[in-house]
């Protein structure tokens, strides 16, 4: 009987859950929350310390709840790239830059203008979310710091030397956000010499790891602070969308997992090297051999939500809630409108940092509600455009895994139900991350024999819910509607971001 300790490190807070291997079900979970900061237009900071403190607090949680002394490991999936400067012992030098921070989007474009066969692998450019325009944008802005630096590294990286003491980079992590060659596993210093910063490979961790492999063993100090009489085995994780991947059995080509959270993930993978432009990848071998990932996204979905409700409408918690019923009753509320969901940029199709969030047809007969419904539908919308583009692309979406926050918001997950036009697998395990971190773990310690049978093996239990057939067909008619505004408003939000950023 084998029980793992799974770390789930989020926007908002860590999840930690106790994961039985043969029973295939969480025996006791626990949450703490740490803040995000914005000191500026488009930029977000987190405090690693709080990272600590919250892995501790959560972990010795969910090990009381389970009633557990020991664990045969540990396994972490955390937001990516949050990259944290530090030096060589842990200790932090700044504030870690968060995934969605945009400060680096000048240095994301100049990525695009490198002719080199590795880009391919990511499209062609680098996201401004990633470590690498990140580190180009602290050499450049920040000389001083970088030149103390001993570590860069990847919120994972951090969370893993604090459990071992090693500094070990994740090949997930590195195929999908550092420029690393995961089909030939290696670095590429001439990518980092041609965007000026040579010397980031020596500050990057340098044993790569793939999912699934062994980091080693758990520090004695950890293990004390945790409550545990043992020193586990410590796994490597990834990605925290992406490792659900493992935990929504959607490992195969065909299927697509879909977390929405705070942002959204859509994942999914290939069986070979394809044209994806537009989308993040393919990546060889970034979740398992003989697979070509493909990351899809939005980068404000619930966060968006949240800030209507929490910043603009003055809602708690039971407001909030009452809203959603409201919109849930009444899906049509927002027939006029038409929102686009840039509010911290766009992942994909679009690949643009500089988009911003537009509402348009308000009148002065619209509530809250009507506002609500039409941030919803502008979320879902985004979501069936990148389906579209898919499938444009020639990538074939059979099964969807739908997981995350969203399920928890009645309106939202109908609506992007409705807008995709599929049926979809709705997990009632609401962290498909954790799972997979589980699955990740039990496949190091050899309870099975690689992370494909271990993924369907500890598949999450889901249920189906089917699209609105009157609901599909509007969103059907609206979807030209936003690509289009999206196009002939480009210019303008681009010229408001640059104000924003003080450009």
């Amino acid at each position: 009987m084998a029980h793992i300790l799974s770390f789930d490190f989020g926007t908002g807070g860590v999840r930690a859950g106790v994961y039985d291997v043969d029973r295939r079900q969480m025996l006791g979970q626990a949450d703490a929350a740490y803040a995000t900061h914005y000191p500026r237009a488009g930029w977000a900071e987190q405090s690693p310390t709080d990272w600590r403190k919250a892995l501790r607090h959560a972990g010795r949680a969910a090990l009381e709840k389970a009633g557990r002394k020991t664990v045969d490991a540990v396994c972490c999936a955390t937001t990516a790239s949050t990259v944290a400067v530090c030096r060589r012992d842990g200790t932090p030098l700044s504030p870690a830059i968060l995934w969605m921070d945009c400060r680096a989007d000048a240095e994301a474009r100049q990525t695009a203008s490198l002719d080199h066969e590795v880009m391919r692998f990511c499209g062609g450019s680098d996201a401004v979310e990633w470590l690498v325009p990140k580190s180009m944008w602290l050499k450049s802005h920040m000389p001083e710091l970088w030149s103390k630096a001993e570590v860069i590294c990847e919120a994972l990286d951090y969370v893993n030397f604090d459990l071992t003491g090693e500094w070990v980079g994740s090949r997930m992590n590195a195929a999908c956000k550092w420029n690393y060659d995961s089909q030939n596993h290696r670095f590429v210093p001439e990518i980092y010499e041609a965007f000026g910063i040579p010397d980031l490979l020596e500050r990057l961790p340098q044993r790569i790891v793939p999912v699934g492999g062994v980091i080693g063993t758990m520090r004695s100090e950890m293990a004390a602070e945790l409550g545990l009489d043992n020193l586990p085995v410590v796994a490597q994780g990834g990605i925290d969308a992406h490792i659900g991947i493992l935990g929504a059995d959607t490992v195969e080509p065909g299927g697509m997992l879909f977390i929405g959270g705070t942002s959204i993930v859509q994942l999914v993978q290939l069986a070979q090297e394809e044209d994806v432009s537009g989308f993040w990848g393919p990546y060889p071998n970034a979740l398992n051999d003989g697979r070509w990932l493909v990351e899809c996204g939005q980068v404000a979905a619930g966060s968006m939500l949240n800030w209507l409700t929490d910043e603009i409408f003055g809602l708690d918690k039971n407001g909030h809630a009452a809203m959603i019923a409201d919109v849930a009753a009444t899906p049509h509320r927002s027939e006029g409108l038409l929102a686009l969901d840039y509010m911290m940029g766009n992942r994909t199709p679009y690949r643009d940092a500089s988009l911003r969030g537009v509402l348009m047809g308000l009148t002065l007969g619209h509530t809250r509600a009507d506002i609500y419904a039409a941030a919803i539908d502008s979320v879902a919308l985004g979501s069936a455009n990148i389906l579209s583009v898919l499938k444009a692309r020639g990538v074939a979406v059979e099964r969807v895994m739908m997981a995350g926050g969203i399920v928890k918001n009645a309106a939202w997950l109908q609506a992007t139900v409705d807008a995709l036009g599929l049926p979809v697998q709705v997990a009632r395990e609401d962290n498909l991350s954790l799972v997979g971190t589980a699955v990740a773990a039990a496949s190091a310690i050899g309870v099975f024999p690689d992370l494909k049978t271990a993924a369907k093996a500890c598949v999450a239990p889901a249920s189906e819910l089917l699209p609105n057939p009157g609901r599909a067909e509007w969103f059907e008619r609206m979807l030209p509607l936003y690509q289009d505004a999206t196009e002939q408003l480009r210019p303008t939000l681009h010229q408001l971001a640059r104000r924003q950023m003080g450009a």
